[in-house]
């Protein structure tokens, strides 16, 4: 049985071990050091899954925003999302997506914005941004960059370029 919580103190270093053994690096944890330590953290979506005890994945939504024709807009980013490679491919990181998507909608959150495999996120809701009139601050593909309205119709009269909080700038 899968259990997803928000994370607790506690469980900062194994989220940090669970991003770098899934990613085989470190950048995504740091990245989730400086999030953590931003005004655009959000705790209560930042949501871990346990299994038997044990920490297993993890999975950020941060507060970034649309610079838009009516000034800035709020939004969501999901990044990163981690399983630890043990326990890849049994649907957990697919359970911490849509416990997630929930927890946001819930906030009264209305849009996320992913870069992410093109394969996986549509299975969510996702889909190309740039159709949806956003760019991108950075060189990259358009089945990569991706966007989900959580409330319907959500990005009718937003267009604009997507701003991320300096805490991404080291990102790779």
């Amino acid at each position: 049985m899968i259990i997803i919580r928000s994370e607790k103190n506690q469980d900062i270093e194994a989220i940090h071990e669970v991003n770098r053994l899934a990613f085989g690096q470190e950048d995504e944890g740091l990245l989730i050091q400086r999030i953590r330590s931003s005004s655009h953290f959000i705790p209560d979506l930042s949501l871990v899954a346990v299994k038997d005890g044990h920490l297993v994945g993890h999975i950020l939504f941060s507060q970034i925003e649309i610079e838009c024709q009516h000034g800035h807009m709020p939004v969501l980013s999901l990044a990163p999302m981690a399983v630890h490679p043990d326990f890849q491919n049994q649907g957990i990181g697919s359970k911490l997506v849509r416990d997630g998507l929930k927890r946001c909608r819930n906030l009264g959150h209305e849009i996320v914005i992913v870069i992410g495999h093109p394969a996986y996120y549509p299975r969510f809701g996702f889909s190309p941004a740039r159709q949806k009139g956003l760019e991108a601050p950075f060189p990259v593909p358009d089945e990569a960059f991706m966007v989900l309205e959580l409330v319907p119709d959500a990005l009718e009269r937003v267009k604009g370029m997507v701003k991320y909080p300096s805490a991404f700038d080291e990102t790779t």
